[in-house]
């Protein structure tokens, strides 16, 4: 009876937020123009500030106008001063916070600065649209009768001149009120543990016997946990250990090569999944339907959006546009201007439009993330269709893969290589190999140009990793576990034959 009173209460308080997301639905310019003048407002008197003559900008023509576009390289001098305790530098409030992110590429760690404001006005109050999204679209849901799993990162918080390192999840945690602690699962003494094989453990035995309704985290992550409990438990399936299951929420990696597994482990048509795209500079979108993977651009969350069409990125003609000037299904590199001081950010990742009224994206790579050696503009969202498509027609189950090229050598032409880690492999390999190349080529016709009679590509070569090969990649590089990730595409060949040595 408690739970059932509670679980209406919670439900009426995020209903109340529906209101506000339906003015920037309704005004989504007037609601980013009005946003960006508030940032520079705030932030007039910080180094960064005085250096642009923040206070004279009136206009999103000046900001641009003084303000450059930058990489987090070009950043990290300023986040630095503050890291040994300068504040006032590229942010108004102090800074206590710095999310330690490794991406998915750079073996050097960034330290992304989380503001009060970014935490409050942004992580949390995301956290709670996602909630009030599901509950406004399924008024039946008994989600709060029950807890949440959740599986972030693995570092507990550092301390450093004042400053506090480390995964945005344990920054997360680390602030969340305690009350908050009651409704999810494990506590935070599990989620935060370093070691990922005893965390494993861990959280199994905290969590098997909870009444989890939901859960929330990377899908390959969270797959790998699933999987180990199903084995533990000796379980077929996760609604014989939790029946009341009913929301997983994802992100971090694309869904496609893994949503047929998770069909499996939740064996339940009323089931639902919600796909939310965050990263350490920022929440930036949700689902805000069932059943689509369309995400809804959240427009105040104290971020800023800006996007550079990719077929000018990183050439003499790059050019930057604001939201009312994009157009449906190009590839765009995001950049943003956050309420945690970063200025014309370049995040790394690409979008495209799947919808402007309202403003709905997906994820389509990265921007480093992609191949085009020979002209192919292979990307992510290329070849992860292409793996979940594949997998279907040959009755076969991914875990990981990555692609790199072959490069042209002599008379020799280029070709694509592939690794690809499976947990049920294809009964016929030569026939996974042809299904896969031709796939690719109907999702992405510059491929199928350079494929054409194998003018410039030949067909793609197909490596079987052996059972864990990711798995013991990711662990020589001491990045197991919560939001780390396999590179999918590089042009480069440096991931692929580390993984061929191993």
């Amino acid at each position: 009876m408690a739970m059932s009173i509670l679980n209406s209460i919670v439900s009426w308080v995020l209903k109340k937020r529906i209101h506000q997301i339906e003015l920037f639905l309704k005004y989504p310019n007037e609601v980013q123009s009005e946003l960006l003048l508030n940032l520079v407002r705030t932030a007039q008197d910080t180094v960064v500030g005085r250096k642009y003559d923040f206070k004279s900008i009136q206009s999103y023509q000046t900001f641009t106008e003084r303000v450059p576009v930058s990489t987090y390289e070009e950043l990290e001098p300023l986040f630095s001063r503050t890291r040994v305790g300068e504040q006032n530098v590229f942010w108004n409030s102090n800074i206590k916070y710095f999310a330690k992110s490794s991406g998915t590429t750079n073996a050097k760690s960034k330290f992304i600065p989380v503001s009060t404001e970014a935490l409050e006005d942004n992580h949390y109050k995301a956290g709670k649209d996602m909630l009030c999204m599901y509950l406004n679209n399924n008024p039946e849901s008994q989600l709060f009768t029950g807890k949440s799993l959740r599986l972030g990162g693995s570092k507990q918080l550092y301390e450093d001149n004042d400053t506090y390192f480390g995964d945005l999840s344990a920054i997360l945690i680390d602030n969340l009120p305690f009350w908050a602690e009651f409704s999810s699962t494990p506590s935070n003494k599990v989620s935060l543990m370093g070691e990922w094989e005893s965390k494993m453990k861990a959280i199994i035995e905290e969590t098997r016997n909870e009444n989890v309704t939901s859960f929330a985290g990377v899908p390959s992550w969270m797959l790998v946990l699933l999987n180990r409990l199903l084995e533990t438990t000796g379980k077929n399936n996760l609604l014989e250990i939790w029946p009341n299951l009913e929301l997983y929420m994802h992100g971090g990696v694309s869904f496609d090569p893994y949503r047929e597994q998770y069909k499996k482990l939740i064996p339940s048509t009323d089931f639902k999944f919600y796909e939310i795209y965050n990263a350490s500079e920022g929440f930036f979108a949700l689902q805000d339907q069932n059943y689509t993977s369309e995400m809804l651009l959240m427009l105040d969350y104290g971020i800023f959006y800006e996007f550079i069409p990719m077929d000018t990125f990183g050439t003499l003609n790059q050019r930057t546009i604001r939201l009312n000037e994009v157009e449906l299904n190009k590839n765009y590199a995001l950049v943003i201007t956050t309420n945690s001081g970063l200025w014309r950010y370049l995040v790394g990742d690409t979008v495209r439009f799947t919808s402007l009224n309202p403003y709905r994206i997906k994820v389509s790579g990265r921007t480093k993330h992609h191949i085009n050696v020979f002209g192919e503009e292979l990307m992510v969202e290329n070849t992860d269709a292409a793996i979940a498509k594949t997998c279907e027609i040959c009755n076969a189950e991914v875990i990981d893969y990555t692609v790199a090229p072959v490069f042209m050598n002599g008379k020799e032409k280029g070709a694509h290589e592939w690794m690809v880690e499976f947990r049920r492999k294809p009964e016929d390999v030569e026939k996974f190999k042809n299904v896969l190349d031709e796939t690719l080529q109907t999702l992405n016709s510059d491929y199928e140009a350079k494929r054409y009679n194998n003018m410039t590509l030949n067909p793609l070569v197909l490596n079987i990793a052996r059972e864990n090969l990711f798995y013991d990649w990711l662990k020589q590089q001491d990045k197991l576990g919560g939001q780390n990730k396999i590179p999918r595409l590089s042009n480069q060949r440096e991931y692929l034959d580390q993984l061929k040595a191993l």
